[in-house]
């Protein structure tokens, strides 16, 4: 995992990247801030290296001429189309049901942020302390805009590695309705059904890749899958439409889409207490 980065600001927002230093160093990774006069599309060309940033848009990773932020704001007009019926993951995790939901794999928290949306009281776990930084400056931002504000009020960031926070729900005998799980890169030794043509990776993805390798592998969360099953009265795993099963364990229903599907496991003898 990263445990020391550059954060590069310009002088205006250097207050901002002092108080992004100190919150990164609680969590292990030391940030050494340099002042730049300009961060522009030239600057990042110049700084191939994996990095942070910080501007009047908040908080940034960086890399090979690009930045990426799990940009919520973005995610409005997709939110404003979006219904229960309309969306696969809605019936999926039963959203209908407002149901209280860990997302065990956070990402960019996209999926939380619709599933929120669409009525679901949303946990959100990250342990990398770079992506939960990012993720959380996002949440405080999006809290000032008028359309996400009830949307993110329904957002809890717990930081924490997943296996760790499941294991510790167990343990205080909670139940939730929906845990959802989301392996980021599936693809990498888990999709042997599906043709071996590759699309291009998203910018985002690609920055992701390399921020989250650890040791040059991937976590695929396999493991999570049992851990899930001790908490949730429904775990939904969403996986390209020809992955294998996760942990080769066929699940109990499925919803299948054109690029993705929604595989599902019910537990019908856990009660809330």
């Amino acid at each position: 995992m990263v445990s020391e980065i550059r954060l590069y600001t310009e002088a205006a927002y250097i207050e901002k990247a002092q108080h992004f230093e100190a919150v990164l160093s609680s969590r292990g990774v030391q940030v050494q801030i340099e002042t730049v006069e300009k961060l522009n599309a030239r600057f990042f060309r110049l700084t191939p290296e994996l990095a942070l940033c910080v501007d009047a848009d908040g908080l940034w990773l960086s890399a090979n001429g690009m930045k990426m932020q799990p940009d919520w704001k973005a995610e409005v007009g997709r939110l404003k189309r979006a219904s229960l019926k309309s969306e696969m993951i809605a019936r999926a995790c039963n959203l209908s049901e407002k149901p209280t939901l860990i997302d065990a794999t956070a990402g960019l928290g996209h999926d939380s942020l619709l599933m929120a949306h669409l009525g679901a009281h949303v946990t959100l776990v990250e342990r990398h302390p770079i992506l939960f930084t990012l993720l959380e400056d996002t949440h405080a931002r999006a809290q000032n805009d008028t359309f996400l504000n009830p949307v993110v009020s329904r957002i809890h960031l717990v930081f924490s590695d997943s296996a760790d926070y499941l294991i510790q729900q167990a343990a205080e005998n909670a139940v939730v309705d929906v845990v959802y799980l989301d392996p980021m890169f599936p693809q990498r030794d888990q999709n042997q059904q599906a043709p071996k043509k590759q699309a291009q990776v998203k910018k985002q993805m690609q920055l992701l890749h390399m921020l989250l390798p650890e040791d040059g592998e991937m976590d695929l969360g396999d493991n999570l899958l049992e851990l899930a099953q001790k908490i949730a009265k429904r775990v939904v795993v969403k996986r390209p439409r020809l992955a294998v099963f996760l942990a080769d364990k066929a699940p109990d229903h499925q919803w299948q889409g054109d690029a993705c599907r929604f595989d599902a496991y019910f537990q019908h003898d856990l009660v809330a207490e």
